[in-house]
């Protein structure tokens, strides 16, 4: 970032505006003072005056570097001191929130020509850069990131589109994005010279990368429906909201909550249908109405997908206002980050806290840390909760709780979008939906508040033609993580695989029923293969004496009430469609009434 900033490639649009604007105080003596590594690390003050951002949210002074132990009380920072693991170490050498400074000095050197991503500090480029969302993918997209935003409730405007489609499309086949199983956008091909712009775009349309990576808190997520559905029975945007604001300081970056243990993830349920899926969140908020009327949130707690352990949350016994939501969870989030384990990176989710403590301790703990109040004990379920709820499918055309308005679901195979495809749905939510568009945690989209004598128009448009509203029984249930194409942990590719897969089983089988089918590319269950009628995971295998690709297979996964998570039945199933498609077959005729085309 020197005078002025271009994106590479020459980005016109919103992106460019937006890193103009944030650049237009830069000069050639900022870029020579950031040149000085390790001074870099520190940012000249005329540096924090260019970013509104870094002006928000700049808890250390000109030349110190952050400690991840500097929030720590004495006995976490001992526990962190003690640790082995390397990323407790870089914790303390070095808080990622200084990323969020230093991504502006990075970009700085890059385009002045004075470094290469090369020469860049590894731990910075491949780890402390997680914590203003970007992920380095040195061994599939070396030098390129995937940059993971936070999308509060899955809510998107026609603008906030608009700029996304800006910044991936100067990268050609490089450039593309994900709608991911956390109501989020991923965007793929990003460079270090244009990251720093990104950011401050970001936060000026509304948005933040920043925490959606590493030991902080994922994307919130809620009811893809709030708002519209004649069912729901808490309204979960302005909660969704209001807990992304307490965890990021309203999107400026929060170092309070950067060094937890590890990851968490909250969800914000608003029906019976539990869109959110409260049983593998590590904190679960499900609405219940109290004897009075009040509707609230029963709470469950600790569940999770690891390479080591799969387990559902369980109830904490507590009842929460909705007032007392946000308060909670930043409590339970104090308790987590200064009293959890640190020494073994493996066991150190939440759920190796309650383990040792109960739920009923960690309970207790968490009303103190509030000041100690007393939390209401969780709600009994009424009797109308001995009538099954089956959950609803929300794709294709659905009347919404308003006269005369309905919203419209498409399915997106995968998840995967092209900058044409931001741009395309910017156009149909400016036409139909008031500007509004919301991604879901089955990766697809929905336009809402559109007017009944609008739907035939929208079904009309040429994005139907590719992202379908009603589509076949296996494409509506689809899911896929990123797989091997752009992630170096995965086993298998997965998303090209699992579309194609799709048609063919489509071609071959009358299926009654859809079928939820799940690809994630390794154990860490990206894609949440347990939740699925069909699940697969990258696996290796052998065929004919060689290594292949290959899955195990998970059955027996449900959502909604009375969830359970699904079991492995088969592994070492080479991918190739000459041994996937008869398993497949044999599944879908077996377990669900699929009968073979004539």
């Amino acid at each position: 970032m020197v005078s002025s900033i271009a994106f590479v490639g020459s980005v016109a649009g919103s992106a460019a505006t937006h890193l103009a604007s944030s650049a237009s105080s830069w000069t050639s003596s900022d870029v020579a003072v950031a040149a000085a590594r390790p001074a870099a690390a520190a940012a000249a003050s005329n540096r924090r005056r260019a970013c509104p951002v870094m002006v928000a949210m700049q808890p250390k002074e000109a030349g110190e570097i952050p400690s991840g132990l500097k929030y720590l009380p004495e006995d976490a920072q001992e526990r962190a001191l003690k640790a082995s693991g390397k990323f407790e170490k870089l914790k303390i050498e070095k808080d990622g929130s200084a990323m969020w400074t230093e991504i502006h000095e990075l970009a700085a050197l890059l385009k002045a020509g004075e470094t290469k991503w090369e020469d860049l500090d590894v731990d910075d480029m491949d780890m402390r850069l997680k914590w203003a969302g970007l992920f380095h993918r040195r061994k599939r997209t070396p030098g390129r990131f995937m940059m993971r935003l936070k999308v509060p409730n899955g809510i998107l405007n026609s603008s906030q589109l608009r700029f996304l489609a800006d910044c991936i499309s100067p990268y050609g086949a490089d450039g593309c994005a994900d709608i991911t199983t956390r109501m989020n956008i991923q965007l793929r091909g990003i460079v270090t010279e244009d990251a720093a712009a990104i950011c401050d775009g970001l936060y000026d349309i509304g948005l933040t990368s920043f925490q959606a990576g590493m030991d902080s808190v994922r994307n919130m997520v809620g009811s893809p429906i709030a708002g519209i559905d004649p069912h729901e029975m808490v309204d979960t945007r302005a909660l969704c909201t209001e807990l992304n604001d307490m965890i990021t300081n309203f999107r400026k970056g929060n170092p309070e909550l950067t060094n937890l243990p590890r990851k968490f993830n909250i969800c914000v349920s608003g029906s019976r249908d539990d869109f959110a899926h409260t049983h593998i969140n590590d904190i679960g908020l499900v609405p219940m109405a109290a004897a009075d009327g009040e509707i609230g949130f029963n709470v469950v707690v600790g569940g999770m997908f690891s390479i080591k352990r799969n387990v559902e949350a369980v109830p904490m016994d507590a009842w929460l206002t909705q007032a007392q939501v946000t308060p909670f969870c930043k409590a339970l989030l104090e308790v987590f980050r200064d009293q959890g384990d640190r020494k073994v990176r493996q066991k150190t989710r939440l759920m190796y806290m309650i383990d040792q403590w109960g739920a009923d301790g960690l309970r207790d703990r968490v009303a103190k840390q509030m000041g100690g109040v007393k939390l209401a004990p969780a709600v009994v379920p009424g009797p109308e909760y001995d009538t099954p709820w089956p959950r609803r499918d929300i794709q294709g055309v659905h009347a919404q709780k308003q006269e005369g308005l309905s919203w419209v679901g498409l399915n997106v195979p995968a998840g995967r979008l092209t900058a044409d495809d931001f741009s395309t749905m910017a156009d149909v939510a400016d036409r139909y939906s008031g500007g509004e568009m919301r991604v879901t945690v089955e990766q697809n989209v929905i336009f809402p508040n559109v007017a009944n004598d609008q739907v035939a128009a929208l079904l009309a448009e040429p994005l139907v033609a590719k992202y379908p509203a009603t589509p076949g029984p296996l494409a509506a249930g689809l899911v896929s993580c990123t797989g091997a194409q752009f992630c170096g942990i995965a086993l298998i590719e997965t998303k090209n695989r699992a579309m194609e897969l799709v048609k063919v089983l489509e071609s071959q089988l009358e299926i009654p029923l859809m079928v939820r089918m799940h690809w994630t590319g390794c154990p860490n269950s990206c894609a949440q293969v347990q939740v699925a009628d069909i699940g697969l995971m990258g696996c290796p295998a052998k065929k004919d004496g060689k290594a292949v690709e290959g899955v195990k297979i998970f059955l027996g996964g449900s959502i909604g009430e009375g969830a359970e998570l699904g079991e492995e039945v088969a592994k070492g199933i080479p991918a190739d469609f000459e041994d996937l498609v008869p398993a497949m077959t044999k599944i879908l005729v077996e377990r669900f009434g699929a009968t073979v085309r004539a």
